[in-house]
């Protein structure tokens, strides 16, 4: 398993195919829907108080004298996050997490920002962030801009590009903007990493494109991995990129 992903070849096409067999089917019947905003997957509600996960002042400079790995993530990353930790301890790497659910980039630069300045930054950070933002996608390259402004050209950022298609049918007409959105979100990924040798990309979204029964097997809710088999392939791609 480790091969084929190493073996994926990313193109602009595959970072807008990930889902797009199941986001069709399951959109078809009502194509003619549209949201009420600017970019069809409607608001991004309130995320402030939505549950967080935050390493401790200690963890964080251990982490850093360690030269561990600093994670700025999301709702995917709380859920994830202390499995991550562990499959990296395998590898003799220690992490420190700012993981807070619904939250878009934006403010996850600005932790990284602080955490930056209050503590100094580890060789390598990991941006697991991008998923909110298909609620307003043109705002992901000056984001991503900022981030490696922030780290410097010595240090590398991995960053997980996004898969969001949202299931249940209360989303039937987001589904395809979701789907469109989250290319978006990837392309600009994508095309960061051509201004910064620096930037390298977990690919999510390759990952689960390579096969289509992937998106039900990996994905409990279009975006969320599942509990066993998702988080663990997600996790170790995670790993498998960084080493």
């Amino acid at each position: 398993m480790q091969t084929s992903w190493r073996s994926l070849k990313p193109s602009r096409r595959q970072l807008f195919a990930a889902g797009a067999v199941a986001t069709v089917a399951s959109v078809a019947s009502t194509s003619t829907a549209l949201a009420a905003d600017d970019y069809g997957s409607g608001p991004l509600g309130p995320w402030e108080n939505a549950s967080r996960v935050i390493s401790t002042p200690t963890t964080i400079r251990q982490v850093r004298d360690a030269n561990g790995i600093y994670l700025f993530g999301d709702s995917i990353s709380v859920r994830d996050g202390r499995a991550l930790a562990e499959r990296l301890h395998d590898v003799n790497t220690l992490l420190a997490v700012h993981n807070w659910s619904s939250r878009p980039t934006l403010p996850a630069v600005d932790a990284l920002e602080d955490w930056a300045a209050t503590y100094g930054t580890p060789q390598r950070i990991l941006m697991a962030t991008g998923s909110n933002d298909i609620f307003n996608p043109p705002v992901m390259a000056a984001q991503i801009d900022r981030t490696m402004s922030i780290v410097g050209p010595t240090r590398t950022v991995y960053w997980v590009n996004v898969q969001v298609a949202r299931t249940g049918s209360s989303y039937d007409a987001f589904r395809l903007s979701d789907q469109r959105n989250s290319g978006w979100v990837n392309l600009q990924i994508a095309d960061a990493q051509k201004r910064h040798p620096n930037l390298k990309i977990v690919r999510w979204a390759e990952f689960l494109a390579a096969k289509p029964s992937r998106l039900t097997a990996y994905l409990v809710d279009g975006v969320h991995t599942t509990e066993d088999l998702g988080r663990a392939a997600r996790n170790e791609l995670i790993v498998q990129t960084i080493t």
